[in-house]
């Protein structure tokens, strides 16, 4: 089997994507998905270790944002790296209601 690269934790609830993420590692992300939409409050997405991904992913998360949005949660993505945001932007998940984008840290 391989290594799951979205993964969910329950306590705060986070979806944690990892390396490269495209529509041939699509199957792979359902299940933490599938456990954020069960989620007791508003979910983080935690893009900080996300080097590449595809429209495949965003379009995923849309359809988390819309689903937690009509329970009343929110999704708030952290951490993207720049190409991240460009394509966040692009497939415009930032504009979606119930969307939040945590403003990245501050170089050190």
């Amino acid at each position: 089997m391989e290594e799951a690269i979205v993964t969910y934790e329950d306590n705060p609830p986070t979806l944690r994507c990892y390396g490269t993420e495209d529509r041939s590692t699509q199957s792979l992300r359902r299940q933490a998905l599938s456990q954020a939409l069960c989620a007791p409050a508003d979910v983080a997405v935690d893009l900080a270790e996300l080097g590449f991904a595809d429209p495949s992913l965003m379009l995923d998360l849309v359809m988390v944002a819309r689903r937690l949005r009509k329970a009343g949660r929110e999704l708030t993505l952290c951490d993207a790296q720049p190409d991240i945001s460009v394509l966040i932007e692009y497939v415009g998940l930032h504009r979606l209601p119930g969307v939040n984008i945590a403003p990245a840290p501050a170089p050190a």
